[in-house]
This record gives C-alpha cells, sequence and structure tokens, in this order.
C-alpha cells in the first residue's frame, strides 16, 4: 500500500478534519514512532478523552431505541440504566472502533508504506474511566532510501539465434521424459535411474532417513540443504543391492539448525536401476506430443519455447544488472522475521516465473532446491530488489491491469497443462495473487528500464542440465510436503510437462 513519507522519532498531534465539506470528523490522536530498525516501527497512539466520551454517546444514542432494562419498556429505560447495566459491552464496541479508526487514520496521515499488518495486542488495550486511551503497536515499513538514478543505465544482454543443433538437443532432452523406462541388471551409468534408501547421519546420530527415492544419475545430487558434487562418478556401476558412501556440506539456511553448516554423512542403497528406452517420432507419437502433424512442426514449437526461455534468462541477467546498480547503496538490515516469512513466498514466486518460461519440471527443481540452500541471503536480495522496483513503478504509475493477469495465468496454464480457470483458482485459493500482482509490475518496470537503457549484446550460452534435485533435507526436518515420487511418476510427470512445453 501507499503512503505518505513518516519522519521517525517524532511526535505529532493530528487534530480533527477542519477541511469544509468533511463529513467524518477527525480523530485527534498523539501518535510517537520509533525506529528500531531501517525496515521496524514502534507506534504509540494516544486517543483524546473527547473522542472517547463522543463515541461512547454515539454508541448509547444507537443503543437506546433498541435497549431491553428488566422493569421497562424496550427503548423506555433511563439513559443512566443502560450505561450501567451495557457498560462493558458498549466499551468493548467502541474500542474496537476506536483502534480501528486510530489505524486508519495513521495510515492516511503518517508517512510510511507498510509491509505487514499491524503487531498489536488487542487484550492489554482497555478503554479508561478518565484520560486518553493509549495503545502501541509495531509494524514493517519499507525502508526509506534516496531513490537512484534508473535511466540511462549501461546493461549487456545475452542472445542467441538457435540453431538446428540446438533444437536437437532438446528434443532429445524432451523425448526422455517420454521414455519407457525398464529394469537393468547391469552396472548403471549417467543418465540412468536408481531406486535408493538414503540415510544421513552426524557424529553416528541419524538425522534423515528415506526410503524408496527415485533419482537420476547426474554430476550433482541437489538436496534442500546442500548439495553432492561428483554424484555420477559415486553412482557409476553400481547394480541393486550396493551402497556408495559421500558426504554433503549443509548450509547455513539448513531446516536443522544445529546440523547447519556442519558435513553430514551420506550413505545410499541401490534398490533398482532402470534404463531410459526413447519413443520413436511416429505419427501416433507426434499427435500424443501436442496434436502435431510433422516433426517439422513439433521443431517449430520446440524452437519457440526455446526462445521464451532465453527471454526468461536475459531478463533475470537484466534484473540483476539492474538491481545491483540500483540497491548498491541498499545497505539497510532486514528484520530477521520478515526474511523468515517471505522466503517461502520468493520460493513461489521463483517458481511461477520458471513455469511461465517454459522450463521442465526437473530444471524447476534443481533452480527450486539452490533457491532454498540459500534462502535467507536470496530472499533479502529480492526484497531489497522489490522495494527498488516498487518506488519506480509508483514514480512512473505502473500498476497491473486485469489484462496482464490473464496473460501471466495463461502462459502458467500453458506450461502445466491445465486450463486457465483452474490455475487461477489455485493461486487464490494459495493466496498468491498479490505475489502475482508483484511479479507483474516488476516485470513492466524492468521492461520500463530496459526502454531507457542502452545495451551491448554478449553470447548466450545455456548451462548444461547436470544437476538432479530431491525434495528433501539431508540434515533432516525438512518440513516439505511434497510426497516422494516413483520411477514411473517421476517419468510421468515430465511427460505431461513436455507436452505443455510444445502446445
Amino acid at each position: 500500500m501507499a503512503a505518505d513519507e513518516l519522519d521517525d522519532d517524532v511526535k505529532t498531534d493530528t487534530s480533527a478534519d477542519e477541511e469544509s465539506g468533511a463529513k467524518e470528523e477527525r480523530l485527534n490522536l498523539e501518535v510517537t514512532v520509533e525506529s528500531p530498525s531501517a525496515c521496524e516501527r514502534h507506534v504509540t497512539v494516544s486517543v483524546s478523552r473527547e473522542d472517547i466520551d463522543r463515541y461512547l454517546d454515539d454508541a448509547y444514542n444507537e443503543m437506546m431505541p433498541s435497549a431491553n432494562v428488566p422493569g421497562f419498556r424496550i427503548g423506555r429505560a433511563p439513559r443512566k440504566l443502560v450505561v450501567n447495566q451495557f457498560k462493558k459491552e458498549i466499551g468493548e464496541q467502541i474500542k474496537g472502533s476506536l483502534l480501528m479508526d486510530s489505524l486508519s487514520q495513521i495510515s492516511e496521515e503518517q508517512k510510511f508504506t507498510s509491509i505487514s499488518e499491524p503487531e498489536l495486542n488487542l487484550e492489554s488495550v482497555e478503554v479508561p474511566e478518565e484520560g486518553p486511551m493509549t495503545f502501541e503497536f509495531d509494524i514493517e515499513v519499507r525502508p526509506d532510501f534516496e531513490m537512484p538514478q534508473w535511466k540511462g543505465l549501461k546493461l549487456k544482454r545475452v542472445v542467441r539465434d538457435f540453431t538446428d543443433e540446438d533444437v536437437d538437443q532438446h528434443l532429445e532432452k524432451m523425448l526422455t521424459r517420454f521414455g519407457q523406462l525398464v529394469p537393468h541388471e547391469g552396472p548403471a551409468g549417467e543418465g540412468d535411474y536408481l531406486t535408493v534408501n538414503i540415510v544421513t547421519t552426524l557424529d553416528g546420530e541419524q538425522l534423515a532417513h528415506e526410503e524408496e527415492q527415485v533419482t537420476r544419475i547426474r554430476p550433482t545430487l541437489s538436496f534442500t540443504d546442500g548439495q553432492l558434487e561428483g554424484f555420477d562418478k559415486l553412482m557409476e556401476g553400481v547394480t541393486a543391492g550396493d551402497k556408495r558412501s559421500s558426504k554433503v556440506e549443509l548450509t547455513e539456511d539448513a531446516p536443522n539448525k544445529e546440523a547447519a553448516g556442519k558435513t553430514v554423512e551420506i550413505e545410499f542403497e541401490v534398490l533398482e536401476v532402470k534404463k531410459l528406452k526413447l519413443p520413436e517420432l511416429t505419427g501416433d507419437f507426434l499427435k500424443e506430443m501436442g496434436d502435431f502433424e510433422s516433426e517439422e512442426q513439433l521443431r517449430e514449437a520446440i524452437r519457440a519455447n526455446l526462445q521464451r526461455q532465453l527471454e526468461y534468462e536475459q531478463q533475470q541477467q537484466i534484473r540483476g544488472q539492474i538491481t545491483a546498480m540500483l540497491t548498491e547503496s541498499a545497505d539497510w538490515d532486514l528484520p530477521p522475521g520478515l526474511l523468515k516469512r517471505q522466503s517461502a513466498r520468493e520460493l513461489e514466486r521463483s517458481v511461477m516465473e520458471l513455469r511461465r518460461a517454459g522450463f521442465s519440471e526437473a530444471e524447476i527443481r534443481a533452480r527450486e532446491n539452490l533457491l532454498q540452500q540459500n534462502s535467507a541471503s536470496s530472499t533479502a536480495k529480492s526484497l531489497k530488489e522489490h522495494f527498488i522496483l516498487e518506488r519506480v513503478a509508483e514514480e512512473a504509475d505502473i500498476e497491473a491491469e486485469e489484462g496482464d493477469f490473464e496473460q501471466e495465468i495463461f502462459l502458467i496454464a500453458a506450461q502445466s497443462g491445465e486450463s486457465p480457470r483452474r490455475v487461477r483458482a489455485q493461486i487464490e485459493k494459495r493466496g498468491m495473487m498479490d505475489v502475482l500482482q508483484n511479479q507483474i509490475v516488476e516485470r513492466k518496470v524492468l521492461e520500463l528500464v530496459q526502454d531507457e537503457a542502452e545495451f551491448k549484446d554478449e553470447p548466450f550460452e545455456a548451462e548444461p542440465l547436470d544437476v538432479e534435485a530431491i525434495h528433501l533435507a539431508a540434515g533432516g526436518d525438512s518440513g516439505s510436503n511434497i510426497p516422494d515420487a516413483t520411477v514411473e511418476e517421476v517419468a510421468e510427470t515430465d511427460a505431461e510437462t513436455a507436452k505443455a512445453e510444445v502446445s
């Protein structure tokens, strides 16, 4: 929400509205604001006795015609008796009204942009018999900062003309999602699928135990709290019944705080090895892939999807350059509570953007794990970027319109293979419409900054997909609600994503 700027540690009196034609009488508030940090405000409010008596008088006047007092007809009891009988009830009623009206007036008159609801202990607030009513609350706000110059920036932009070889590689990657997994009795190699039991320990104490976890052999195995490099070499040549051990260094943001930053022992017990048999591009298969009439039509769709992924990479790199320049002086600390609450929403936003850009579920899982491994730093960086981009949006009067929401939801639906209506319902149910709104506004701001920027083009080299990600915390206590998948379910999910990519 937008608000005017607030002078910190300044005590102000706000009197009744003197503007002609005002319909509602303003409260006479005495407000003191303190700043424990750049993003926190502690506000103390005093409501005058005059306002309390006015609210009491209004409440009793409204009650008198319907007051039911024993010994009197309804609405005919003396005011004094009504006051005595309903004193507690009316006190609670006007306490709520005074609090709501005070907070609303403070929001209008004080100059800060809140980013959370006020933290207020209602039980501690009382309407006194005499004198003013006082209450206090804490609130998180957008920090005050000098707006950096965002016009005329010199930026680098990655570009690429996709070749037939690029399309061939992407087609092969896509076909793996439609492939048939078949049992393999011999030794496993890179790219094969394994079903494994995983046990991690620290100083002999078990931290995590995961049974029948499905994973693919790639150079790196990514957990939500760390990465195992050389996974392909570790598992090279394994067969069912083999056990392999290694070590994983947990990140400082690991959910198990006692193990965070430490190195844990990890053991894999191989239960099954499977090979992937790729399908042939027959007419029936092309129809199944996305109702394609020919292989050439499929290849054109793949080329379009590669272009959309390039645009995502361009946006991410340009965003990084822009925000690095704009946040250079943004050295304010963010409250730990704010970072913790926002980390999940930032993760959701990132996943939403990746789905919009057409990345596969395997690629999304890898990037999602990377964000979780560095949760605090990535969330702090994203919040600082958001605060500055939000200020640019206000300066340029940029807003998200209904048509923008429809377009975003359509693109996400196209990649997930679901209807736009269903995708919108899911986003609304999870309370993510504000995240989608921020995503739209930030993209518009970045487009505006780019319109004012000077570019130097550089060739884009896509990073190889050499990371296999699983939703498991090696240190335990992951809190993940995502169930483990079977080999067949992994293949089915990737196949559905592949269909959506080229539809």
